[in-house]
């Protein structure tokens, strides 16, 4: 039978063996002699260290480390105390609920200061906010128990909490008309809502250092539990001036000298309505205070000061009109309090709060740091991934080292071995050879093993006599070593077959590696602060009056410069063309031009500009081909694509046969090369993973020619790999240069040889790649030998440039070599015509403009 896989509980037994109750005493003692035992424990483990600091920087530490007790018992005290008119009070009850469901292990704490601020309340009821901690604290308990105690359940707990007692509070009152009971259903509805907003509002609080940005719903519940808690202060004066008006001012003059006039003014309409509610003359306050961020958030550019002389003028002007004398008076000491708090307010609290605060420069550097977070992190898990490859690569090659070596002393044995058991063991001169003559026996071996090797079919007659006289067996000990020599070549075969594949796994993975080098080189090239020159770049192109909304550099690195612009321009007058890139050319001292545009598809009237370093030279193609009789489908396969790294590759590829097979192998081939060189991997070890990859794919015997040029757009260098493929041709003027390879296609062999060419192109030189059926279209008309002589005249007799006609004039020619009409084979031919790159719009120097110094290395 099955075991049950729940053990059941047993309570743990008293000293005399019966059950000891679980009394809430018993357990309240012993919480606090484990508190106070793990005390003791620390304060033995930090006597030495504490030995040396001071009373001061132990009483800052435990501050630092009792600060969120602090405030729980502050915003407690505070929150128990404010209220409502006609006594509705909804604060406490939310507070409550919220920290037993975040901060469950100061809901004590809590729960005390609520109680202890309700009884200094403008209406105190503490035997109401009692009950309604108890009926939270004992619905959170039943949730508990049967797992349902999840954080969405809180506003509902806390509703049901305060409606209940409410309700029975109004009950016991024996009041009579409906309002008593609407109060209490507005009362219950909000302590739902402030729960919602508190659930938002107290993390910030708890976590200060996180370097997200805050939703909209979590600044709303921010400013709504601070103004809530200026509630607590309404009633207690300072020599006749409100504390109530001077905090809610205090805090309005901190978030708009910190976000600016918009979050200025959102806490002034918070603070003015949430105090209104409390006191009906409170009512102006909302105009007053929202008047006065506004002012305050728009001079906060000139410091504390400006902010303050906007706070006042803002108060004062509106309390003249609002209010009498007294009231004028009171609001003016009110806001100059305000004021000498702000002075007071260290630096560190205003950065806090802007950093959280989109488009000030604090949220920005905050933003930035972040993303070097980010970017190091990336950069450095990476890097480890590369490690872990390149590790794997050296692995596999002295792996595949190793093992040669002690195989070719295996296999020497086994030679030994195998002459020792058939031949030398029923020898009667066994003993002579092997123990009296080990090391002549030995040589013998070794020089027999060694002639096999050279003459595989050699015969016992060919042996030198000196040999004979010294083994009387030599035909048997030949027929032995020649039936193992032949199973050592098998065996060789394959394992030369594995050790290649080896090989090749480990140079894919350094390849991989390499990429990943690369990539954390690209991650990292950022690293440096690009915002001083972006600011240079805002000033030049403000000069000009050019709407500029956002400018981001991606990399000012010598030949690769990226920057992206987003700007506001009317279509159609191409300011980034014929402005805005000959003015970065100027700056930079290189020349640049627009690589894209884009519109945005939410805001039509922005547009983002991606401006990069210009190509030195460019490149112009043209391709014609035929399919063999006439068929729709041909088996030679192109592609030309501009890589990342300012290469531009060409590669033409011929399948074996003709027809959709042919065209399957060929462009599997050139997808495959095009996939690993966009990817960054080196062309010959792209060309030998996708030789590896034919192989593997089919056991049939099929094969492909490759021909690659990959050329430097900024030198003009040109990189020519040259697999099985027809020679290529460079027309120079009137000079035509054939360049030419003889090995095998790939798909062929496991270990190909690749014939890497290079050439320096000039401007105006034209590349032309081909395949066979264009080389052989004159058949035996033309010897073999002159084939490349006859492509080169008719190449010399093209008169035309442009590479489109070139290649449909060379098609034309060896179509005509065909007089019944009919084509032999598959043809292609891909011209390549390179040139001097010319901007099309020359760089202009604007009185004022200074040139940018770029970085020169980069970390």
């Amino acid at each position: 039978m099955d075991k049950p896989s729940v053990i059941p509980f047993v309570p743990r037994s008293g000293p005399h063996g019966q059950q000891e109750p679980a009394s809430g005493k018993r357990r309240a003692r012993q919480w606090f002699t484990r508190r106070q035992a793990r005390k003791a424990r620390e304060a033995q483990t930090a006597q030495p260290a504490a030995a040396k600091e001071g009373r001061w920087v132990r009483w800052q530490r435990s501050i630092r480390e009792q600060r969120w007790l602090a405030m729980v018992l502050i915003l407690g005290f505070l929150l128990g105390r404010a209220s409502m008119l006609e006594g509705i009070a909804p604060f406490a009850a939310a507070y409550f609920g919220v920290t037993l469901y975040l901060r469950r292990e100061q809901a004590f704490w809590a729960a005390l200061a609520l109680i202890g601020g309700s009884f200094w309340a403008a209406h105190a009821a503490p035997i109401v906010i009692v009950a309604e901690i108890g009926v939270i604290y004992l619905l959170f308990r039943g949730l508990e128990a049967y797992e349902r105690a999840d954080l969405s359940h809180a506003p509902i707990v806390v509703f049901a909490s305060d409606l209940l007692v409410r309700l029975f509070h109004t009950m016991m009152m024996e009041k009579t008309g409906w309002l008593p009971y609407a109060l209490t259903a507005v009362e219950a509805g909000l302590s739902l809502v402030l729960t919602l907003l508190f659930v938002h509002a107290l993390p910030i609080l708890a976590k200060p250092s996180r370097s997200v940005r805050l939703r909209h719903e979590e600044w709303i519940g921010l400013m709504i539990l601070i103004a809530s808690v200026m509630t607590g202060f309404v009633g207690w004066t300072v020599y006749g001036v409100a504390m109530a008006a001077v905090l809610t001012r205090y805090v309005v003059l901190l978030f708009a000298l910190s976000a600016g006039p918009a979050l200025g003014t959102s806490a002034g309409v918070v603070a003015g309505i949430i105090l209104s509610l409390s006191d009906l003359g409170a009512v102006p306050q909302i105009s007053l205070l929202a008047f006065g961020g506004l002012l305050a958030g728009l001079l906060r550019e000139g410091g504390k000061a400006a902010a303050v002389f906007g706070l006042l003028l803002g108060t004062s002007v509106l309390a003249l009109y609002t209010g009498n004398t007294a009231e004028t008076m009171a609001s003016v000491w009110a806001s100059v309090a305000a004021s000498l708090l702000l002075f007071l307010t260290p630096r560190s609290w205003t950065d806090s709060i802007a950093k959280y605060v989109p488009g000030t420069s604090n949220y920005a550097q905050n933003q930035q740091e972040y993303a070097q977070k980010v970017r190091d992190l990336t950069a450095a898990r990476v890097e480890r991934f590369s490690e872990v490859f390149r590790q794997l690569s050296s692995s596999f090659r002295q792996m595949t080292q190793a093992g040669e070596t002690a195989r070719q002393h295996q296999d020497f044995n086994h030679f030994i071995n195998a002459v020792h058991e058939r031949n030398c063991g029923t020898c009667h001169k066994r003993g002579q050879c092997w123990d009296g003559q080990f090391f002549q026996t030995y040589k013998l071996m070794t020089d027999l093993m060694t002639s096999v090797e050279e003459h595989p079919d050699m015969s016992a007659n060919s042996v030198p006599k000196p040999w004979h006289r010294q083994c009387v067996k030599i035909p048997q000990v030949l027929d032995t070593l020649k039936r193992q020599y032949e199973l050592y070549r098998h065996d060789l075969h394959w394992r030369t077959q594995l050790q290649d594949s080896r090989l090749l796994v480990a140079e894919q993975l350094s390849g991989v590696s390499q990429v990943m080098d690369d990539l954390v080189k690209e991650i990292r090239r950022e690293a440096q602060e690009q915002s001083h020159h972006e600011e240079q770049i805002r000033d030049a192109l403000d000069r000009l009056g050019l709407a500029i909304q956002h400018i981001d550099i991606i990399s000012l690195e010598e030949g690769h410069i990226e920057i992206e612009m987003v700007h506001a321009f009317r279509p159609g007058f191409d300011e980034c063309r014929k402005i805005v890139a000959p003015l970065l050319s100027e700056i930079l001292g290189e020349t640049v031009s627009v690589r894209y545009e884009r519109s945005h598809e939410q805001g039509g009237h922005l547009t983002t500009v991606t401006f990069a370093s210009a190509k030195a030279f460019e490149v112009e193609t043209g391709v014609a081909g035929a399919a063999k009789d006439g068929d729709l489908l041909s088996g030679d396969s192109f592609s030309m694509i501009e890589l990342g790294t300012g290469k531009f590759a060409v590669a033409l590829s011929d399948g074996m046969g003709n027809g959709a097979r042919a065209r399957m192998e060929s462009s599997a081939a050139l997808s495959m090369l095009e996939q690993l060189l966009q990817s960054g991997i080196d062309e010959q070890l792209a060309i030998k993973s996708v030789n590896s990859v034919l192989l593997l794919r089919s056991p049939e015997e099929m094969f492909a020619t490759v021909d690659l040029a990959l050329i430097d757009l900024y030198s003009a260098h040109a990189t020519l790999l040259k697999i099985g493929s027809t020679p290529s041709f460079i027309k120079r003027g009137r000079e035509v240069i054939p360049i030419a390879a003889n090995n095998l296609p790939i798909g062929i062999l496991q270990d190909i040889e690749i014939d890497v060419l290079r050439v320096q192109l000039q401007p105006g030189d034209t590349l032309v790649m081909m395949t066979d059926g264009i080389l052989d279209s004159p058949g035996h008309a033309v010897h073999a030998m002159n084939k490349e002589l006859w492509m080169k005249r008719v190449l010399q007799e093209i008169e035309s440039d442009d590479p489109q006609e070139l290649a449909d004039s060379l098609l034309d020619t060896a179509l005509r070599q065909f007089p019944g009409g009919g084509i032999r084979d598959d043809m292609t031919v891909i011209v390549t015509r390179i040139s001097k790159h010319q901007p099309e719009w020359a760089t202009f120097r604007w009185p004022g403009l200074s040139r940018l110094e770029r970085p020169r290395t980069v970390s």
